[in-house]
């Protein structure tokens, strides 16, 4: 049987959006699913079905329609090792090593970060989307660096609306093929499914999603340069994309027109790619926390090569 959540907006609501007061107003469902809900038209503002931007009134009655929650694939625990940077009740700083998938999915079924979540924190299990618990935001599987977890549902609508607001700082490095003309630049190119290859993605021209990354040279070695990225959007593969888009793929990405030959020369078999900083408001304090990550033995022996023969 369903259940009724129901709801008054109070004076401080009046002219907020729908999405926004229901978010704030529950500690159970997330944005993405209260967003489901509103489209099936389970979400009625004084007796009528409402849309997500409708603005509300001192006084609106809002009444929530929740079906049975459906059941989600079952996941196993693993004892996958974690390398945790920081953790506390409501959430996790992981340092993601090259090689491990996020969650499942494409022919992935075990052996995830997901599945070494579920082992160290059995309750995760009912964070955030089904099949990705707790995951905020996900890195490339041979992408490394730092990942944010959340290990409530409060903490976990906090930080994605965090990263939907460009709230929370992320800074990868990128050591790229060539050199950039300039020391810095901003790319703003929308990026979809590239529609010579559907395993890949790229810059389009339609049908895309807006995608944002700034950069700026850290090191040039002649072959190659060492950049500092930063997100404003977070699009699958984004700065793989745009660094190719450019002329300037990140060093080992075959994937994304890579020489295989300096590859090679450097010892890579990914993409040179670590995400290096996180910074955000803590969602349960409040105060601005920061974390750091440093290069794995791979990428720091592809840049002494380099360092070495200049």
């Amino acid at each position: 049987m369903n259940r009724m959540l129901d709801l008054s907006v109070p004076t401080t609501g009046s002219g907020e959006r729908l999405d926004r007061f229901l978010a704030a107003a529950q500690t159970d469902l997330s944005r993405s699913r209260l967003q489901s809900l509103i489209r099936a038209g389970r979400v009625r503002v004084n007796g009528h079905p409402a849309r997500a931007s409708r603005r509300l009134r001192d006084g609106d009655r809002v009444r929530v329609e929740l079906p049975p929650a459906e059941r989600a694939t079952a996941l196993v625990p693993e004892a996958v090792p974690l390398s945790i940077v920081f953790e506390d009740r409501w959430m996790l700083v992981l340092d993601k090593p090259a090689g491990l998938v996020v969650h499942p999915g494409a022919g992935v079924r075990a052996g995830t970060l997901v599945h070494a979540l579920l082992h160290h924190h059995p309750a995760i299990a009912s964070v955030g989307g089904a099949g990705r618990p707790g995951i905020v935001h996900r890195l490339d599987k041979d992408t490394s660096g730092l990942m944010l977890v959340a290990k409530t549902e409060r903490a976990y609508r906090a930080l994605v609306e965090a990263i939907r607001t460009r709230s929370v700082h992320r800074t990868y490095r990128a050591l790229v093929w060539g050199g950039p003309a300039a020391d810095a630049g901003r790319l703003e190119a929308a990026i979809g499914r590239d529609p010579r290859d559907r395993k890949r993605m790229a810059v389009v021209r339609r049908g895309g999603k807006p995608a944002v990354t700034r950069w700026r040279v850290i090191e040039r070695f002649g072959p190659a340069s060492e950049l500092a990225v930063e997100l404003e959007t977070g699009r699958t593969h984004q700065i793989r994309v745009h660094m190719s888009a450019i002329g300037h793929p990140c060093c080992g990405d075959l994937t994304y027109g890579a020489d295989p030959i300096l590859a090679e020369r450097l010892g890579l078999t990914r993409q040179w790619l670590h995400a290096m900083r996180l910074g955000f408001n803590h969602p349960g304090t409040g105060e601005y926390v920061e974390f750091t990550s440093k290069y794995p033995d791979d990428l720091d022996h592809a840049l002494d090569l380099l360092a070495d023969a200049q």
